[in-house]
């Protein structure tokens, strides 16, 4: 049933928009949000939209690459999408919910989300939002109609708005951005049924990934990403999963997977998160237990791992546990070790190949380790077999 909201208080919504489930990625990241992404992307029903929070600044100022190769601005699908969104100023709205995200902000959030409060005060800008995802859902895996010239994806200008036809239903909207303050925002919007997965990786693990050297995503003058030093790479680990836990954990819409867990048995993972949503998954993509077919999505952001098509392996990249210095690994271990041993993640370093400890599985809401439901243990690695490696750390950028 197509079911209808108006615009609330303090710019909220925003006038008539689609209700449309969302499957937000939080946590934090290098944790194989884009490999999960892409995964489910082959799903019939689910949409890979990549990191969402940065269409208006990497797609739409920076022009970088859609997950189908093309700049962003002349991608039909996004093209298809902006004309349903109104307005312009991408980098207005790039730079106002930068602002209203902040990590010095959290204390005001939480204190919010305690009160019943809406977690991140409205804005006139949350229209946009209200209309980007069920336009999202609408476009994206959908034959676009021709793009014009004159469009808001090309040009940034402001088209007369038009009554949008509802998204398709059923259709789930995948999101990548991880930030916890972002999700809030989006469960706080007229137009979102939102679901959270709650990724986890081993901070050990996610701060070697970020040690290493990295070009941008799409970038022509081939910058290298900023590289956050070991004790920040650990603390911003502990602060969004915290912040994810705390939010979300004990609702019904909670469901955490570890990325080791994943990348032992993709196919019986993918499985659960289609159920957690209500997605009979259909047939799977899985042609081997380690090894996914991949079609082209239209992914906005993310490791540029997300380019990849055809079969390739899932496989666990655990290079970090010979090579992260000892030094490091202490450091991200004193930091992050409530989470650690909550998350079921051992203090010592382990002997590869690593298997994380078992963790049991539960149903949504009842988990004795956070409240939501988690995929259980798998004691196998995942070995190549072919094709191409993809890992949280193929490439790179993002998750």
């Amino acid at each position: 049933m197509d079911r209808r909201y108006g615009g609330g208080p303090g710019g909220r919504g925003g006038g008539v928009v689609s209700r449309v489930r969302v499957l937000y990625l939080a946590g934090s990241g290098r944790s194989g949000s884009t490999l999960v992404t892409t995964i489910l992307g082959q799903l019939p029903g689910f949409v890979a939209a990549g990191e969402v929070r940065y269409l208006w600044r990497r797609g739409l100022v920076e022009n970088r690459p859609c997950g189908c190769g093309r700049p962003l601005r002349s991608c039909p699908v996004w093209t298809a999408v902006l004309r349903d969104v109104p307005g312009s100023d991408p980098a207005g709205v790039a730079a106002r919910l930068g602002g209203r995200l902040r990590i010095r902000r959290l204390p005001v959030l939480l204190r919010r989300h305690r009160r019943g409060q809406p977690s991140v005060p409205g804005h006139p800008d949350d229209a946009r939002l209200a209309r980007l995802y069920p336009a999202i859902a609408r476009h994206v895996g959908a034959v676009p109609a021709p793009a014009e010239p004159s469009g808001p994806s090309a040009a940034g200008e402001s088209e007369p708005a038009r009554v949008p036809n509802p998204p398709p239903a059923g259709r789930v909207v995948v999101d990548s951005s991880k930030l916890p303050p972002y999700g809030a925002l989006l469960g706080d919007l007229p137009g979102v049924d939102l679901y959270v997965l709650h990724l986890v990786r081993d901070p050990r693990a996610t701060a070697f990934s970020w040690r290493r050297r990295r070009r941008l995503d799409g970038d022509l003058d081939d910058r290298l990403m900023s590289r956050p030093p070991v004790w920040k790479a650990a603390l911003l680990w502990l602060v969004w999963n915290a912040t994810t836990l705390r939010l979300w954990a004990g609702t019904g819409r909670y469901l955490r997977v570890r990325y080791e867990d994943f990348v032992a048995d993709p196919a019986g993972t993918v499985a659960r998160i289609a159920g957690f949503v209500g997605v009979d998954p259909g047939e799977l993509p899985f042609p081997t237990p380690d090894t996914v077919r991949l079609a082209p999505t239209h992914s906005v952001a993310g490791n540029p791992a997300r380019h990849r098509t055809g079969v390739v392996s899932v496989v666990a990249d655990n290079e970090w546990v010979t090579a992260l210095p000892r030094w490091a690994y202490a450091v991200v271990t004193a930091l992050t070790w409530p989470l650690l041993r909550r998350f079921g993640y051992p203090i010592r370093r382990p002997a590869p190949p690593f298997t994380a400890r078992p963790t049991r599985a539960t149903t949504a809401g009842t988990s004795p380790a956070g409240g939501g439901s988690e995929t259980g243990p798998r004691d196998h690695p995942a070995t190549p077999l072919g094709g191409h490696r993809t890992s949280p750390d193929a490439h790179g950028q993002g998750g």
